[in-house]
């Protein structure tokens, strides 16, 4: 069986069709940002790809785009928090790949930030479902699709942060998901890479251009499943005193941020067969930071 793996690795790195032909893909949080980037990337060397996110005309839209550009993809459009979702979420996903689910990117997810002594519980424990209890229902949910020996490629990637890595003020919510994040996905790889041969890796972002990372100002906002408005962004005030504030981000070598297109890049070359022996272990993409 490691033969026949590796002899499929081999006839992968010629990429006649693309780095991840014939693979099936379920990235979650699609619907824009660096989800919908890494949708596309994929599609684009030949994946079949789930887009998945709680907003349904964004989810269709990034695989109309998809479709209409000669690739692959459908749409399921449902709330990562709520079992029945990711239950279904899997189905559909087998049913367009025939049987089959290759890749999960656990990319869904959003910050609700606060100080440790002004932080409520609800924000406490949605976004510790949101970014630690979803990955895990998604790849339990998945378990039948990836716990086969069939010679074919599969990974999970989880997508986590530098505040996992390094806490951020603010963040001790995000900051404990996304430090969690890696010790699920070590425990992917050593659970089912010895029979499996399913690889698992974390890709921690540093300051991506996204609606998390812009002004807070400029007013977007996540509405919680009991319709409670969650603003994104960051503060200009904070933003200016922060670490790298002012002459070009100096605190990152650089100099400047990412795209959702590079970070959804990183995505990509782990989800590889470029990465076919890189297991268990954290990305961080930063542009150099806190190296």
């Amino acid at each position: 069986m490691a033969s026949k793996r590796i002899d499929q690795i081999a006839a992968h790195l010629n990429y006649p069709k693309g780095m991840l032909a014939g693979q099936v893909a379920i990235v979650t949080g699609s619907g824009q940002g660096i989800g919908a980037e890494t949708a596309r990337l994929f599609a684009n060397e030949g994946a079949k790809v789930v887009v998945a996110d709680v907003d349904g005309k964004k989810a269709q839209d990034v695989a109309n785009q998809i479709n209409e550009s000669g690739g692959s993809a459908i749409a399921v459009a449902g709330d990562v928090l709520k079992n029945e979702y990711i239950n279904e979420l899997v189905k559909k996903a087998a049913e367009f790949g025939n049987g089959k689910i290759h890749i999960i990117v656990n990319n869904a997810g959003y910050t609700w930030d606060g100080v440790i002594h002004k932080t409520t519980d609800k924000q406490w424990e949605t976004i510790l479902a949101l970014h630690c209890s979803v990955p895990f229902k998604l790849v339990r949910a998945a378990a039948p699709y990836f716990r086969i020996k069939d010679g074919e490629l599969r990974n999970i990637i989880n997508i986590s942060s530098t505040s996992g890595l390094h806490g951020n003020a603010g963040q001790a919510n995000y900051a404990l998901a996304k430090a969690g994040v890696t010790g699920l996905t070590k425990t992917i790889a050593k659970e089912w890479g010895p029979q499996f041969g399913v690889r698992a890796n974390t890709v921690a972002f540093g300051h991506i251009l996204t609606r998390l990372t812009a002004a807070k100002e400029a007013g977007a906002f996540i509405t919680t499943p009991d319709g409670e408005k969650v603003a994104l962004g960051i503060p200009q005030a904070q933003k200016a005193s922060g670490p790298g504030a002012g002459a070009q981000h100096l605190d990152i070598p650089l100099r400047r941020p990412g795209t959702a297109t590079e970070a959804a890049s990183a995505v990509l070359a782990v989800a590889s067969p470029l990465f076919s022996y890189v297991n268990g272990q954290t990305i961080s993409v930063t542009g150099g930071r806190n190296m």
